[in-house]
């Protein structure tokens, strides 16, 4: 085995270690104790206890030191981002995306800045996907405790009925008004007892499942929501195309599909980092969700690509407005804040078609896209309108 090879296996052992798959823990843990032991200052024949910052330091800087380590071993930038992303992989608070960086470095592959952009990104949609799958199993959980409340009170109703019907058949049977009054008002707080009872857990229930709604749709919203420009995500654009092409199909409107794609993306983030190249993101997404309205979407659709549908508007209207936000983002001369250097003219290509010129909602999507690569090849910064298929009739919404 090579020195290079030898390397390499002792740096995946250490990360296996540090994610708790190894056996040195518990090595590091007595070194760690020896560590405090040694720290504590010990007078002739006597002892003290340790205090609190004998007792953490060690362990601070074993954990910066973890830190350190994967930046160095994957050959990171310092950034808050990748400080970010080492913390949490060494202390187990994104184990997906522990198991992901585990997977690739037994393969032999690259961590990378891009590479762990669309980690994190699929690491937080699981992450919401697990979050809204253990909600519904509570709030199936609550429905059916709300459900046997519900149940409890039918019973009650029930018995009251019995009881009433019984009373009231004895009292053709009572030889004594008092008696009678006597048992009436026993059975009258009886009722009264149990209807407080069945009122006090209708009243929890309903204001459980008013949390639980609250919550869900909390849980759901961010299911559906980009992390890093707050545009709706990949997910998202899927179920606003169906509805939206539902809707135009209806009422015989139009429609048309776009993809937006940053130019020279990779040379941002090459130049000036990541954490510049999401600022430009945002700078982008913020410029096309003014385009925005109640028929007219725009979502993030991974990476520096952007989806946006145009529901009543003429594919040249659409054009026009989608050609006015990228002459809004060429004509800006952007800063890297950070390092006070400009980030040159930042543009974007796109490519729009008539969603119903095509067989399909995938073959719509599919000549925005070919439309999208035109404009590339054609020296970017424009927006190229797909042509219908040869031979093929532009079919009506209707």
């Amino acid at each position: 085995m090579s020195e290079e090879d030898s390397a390499e296996n002792g740096r995946r052992s250490r990360w296996r270690q540090w994610f708790g798959l190894g056996q040195d823990d518990d090595d590091d843990e007595g070194n760690a104790g020896a560590s405090v032991a040694s720290a504590v200052p010990a007078a002739s024949g006597s002892y003290r206890d340790p205090t609190a910052r004998e007792i953490w330091l060690p362990a601070k800087r074993r954990m910066l030191g973890k830190v350190a380590d994967f930046l160095i071993d994957h050959d990171l930038e310092i950034l808050p981002y990748t400080l970010g992303i080492a913390y949490d992989c060494v202390t187990g608070a994104s184990p997906r995306l522990v198991q992901m960086i585990l997977e690739r470095t037994e393969r032999g592959l690259p961590v990378t800045l891009r590479w762990l952009d669309e980690a994190v990104r699929d690491a937080g949609t699981a992450k919401a996907e697990d979050t809204l799958h253990a909600l519904m199993e509570q709030l199936e959980g609550d429905i059916a405790s709300f459900g046997d409340t519900m149940k409890g009170a039918q019973d009650a109703t029930s018995e009251y009925n019995t009881a009433l019907t019984r009373h009231v058949d004895s009292l053709h049977a009572a030889s004594s008004t008092q008696a009678t009054i006597a048992e009436l008002t026993a059975l009258t707080r009886a009722m009264i007892e149990h209807t407080r009872t069945m009122q006090g857990d209708l009243a929890r229930s309903e204001k459980r499942a008013q949390e639980l709604q609250a919550t869900l749709e909390e849980t759901r919203r961010a299911a559906d929501q980009d992390h890093l420009t707050g545009l709706p995500n990949r997910r998202a654009f899927d179920h606003l195309f169906d509805r939206e092409l539902r809707e135009a199909q209806a009422r015989k409107e139009p429609l048309s599909v776009a993809f937006v794609d940053i130019d020279h993306f990779k040379r941002i983030n090459d130049t000036h980092g990541h954490p510049a190249g999401d600022r430009v993101l945002r700078v982008v997404a913020e410029t096309l969700d003014r385009i925005s309205d109640a028929r007219c979407h725009v979502a993030r659709h991974g990476g520096e690509e952007f989806a946006v549908l145009f529901r009543g508007l003429t594919l040249q209207q659409a054009w026009k407005r989608l050609d006015g936000a990228r002459a809004e983002i060429a004509e800006r001369r952007l800063v890297n804040r950070a390092t006070d250097m400009p980030f040159g003219q930042v543009t974007f290509s796109g490519g729009l078609a008539d969603v119903f010129a095509y067989p399909g909602k995938s073959a719509a999507m599919k000549a925005a896209d070919e439309a999208l690569y035109t404009a590339k090849e054609s020296g970017r910064n424009q927006i190229v309108m797909a042509s219908a298929p040869p031979g093929e009739p532009v079919r009506k919404a209707a």
